[in-house]
């Protein structure tokens, strides 16, 4: 005896056709798209030579200059990229007013510090250094003083150190908090930031830096014009 026909398993060939073209579509899209992560992220992050046609290339250009890089363990912003620092008028550590925006037109070298952290203390001669090279290249350092609630512990710091520069006393860490957390950890203690000469967080560095590594990228926010 014959076995029952299985009629759903009986396809028009036009129908066939169709379903072979689909599933080999669908194999096409799947491969390409897991087998050149690296290929995708190059056309998006590249100079946008390597994308075709006038539009594409318009394209990755603009899609380049809002990347970030890391570059010796900084964080570069492209100019498109980067977030406006936040606006910081407060007193410094003896009393006396001071503005983030009066120093509008210059580069600013953030330092955050305070008095009782080790890593703060291995970095503030290598702080003073650049800060007093690059005083006359329109470059200027400002400190973010945290968590001392004692001024004189923070001003017994300067002295000890030699730093020149003013800095913000911010016990409660109020003012860390107005930065995003992407360019500024308030839990990372001593963190630097550089700001180009249009407000803008172009540089962010966590933890420790050394003159040698931070000179060249002052220079390079500084060169810029």
């Amino acid at each position: 005896m014959r076995g029952p026909v299985r009629r759903a398993a009986v396809l028009p060939v036009g129908a066939g056709l169709a379903v072979a073209a689909a599933l080999l579509l669908i194999g096409t899209v799947t491969d390409s798209s897991a087998s050149c992560p690296r290929t995708a992220s190059a056309h998006t992050y590249g100079t946008g030579a390597a994308t075709s046609g006038t539009g594409a290339a318009t394209s990755g250009t603009a899609a380049a200059a809002r990347t970030v890089a890391v570059t010796s363990g900084a964080t570069v912003a492209a100019p498109r990229a980067r977030r406006p620092a936040p606006v910081l008028t407060w007193t410094d550590l003896d009393g006396n007013p001071i503005s983030l925006a009066a120093f509008r037109g210059e580069v600013v070298v953030l330092n955050v510090w305070d008095s009782w952290c080790a890593p703060c203390r291995a970095e503030a001669g290598d702080l003073a250094l650049p800060s007093g090279e690059v005083r006359g290249a329109g470059v200027r350092f400002l400190g973010i003083n945290t968590r001392d609630r004692d001024r004189d512990a923070a001003r017994s710091f300067v002295r000890a150190h030699g730093l020149d520069f003013p800095s913000l006393h911010d016990p409660t860490g109020a003012l860390l908090l107005r930065f995003p957390p992407e360019v500024l950890n308030p839990q990372t203690i001593p963190s630097t930031l550089v700001v180009d000469r249009e407000g803008r967080v172009a540089v962010a560095i966590g933890g420790a830096v050394s003159a040698g590594r931070l000179k060249p990228l002052i220079d390079r926010v500084a060169a810029e014009g």
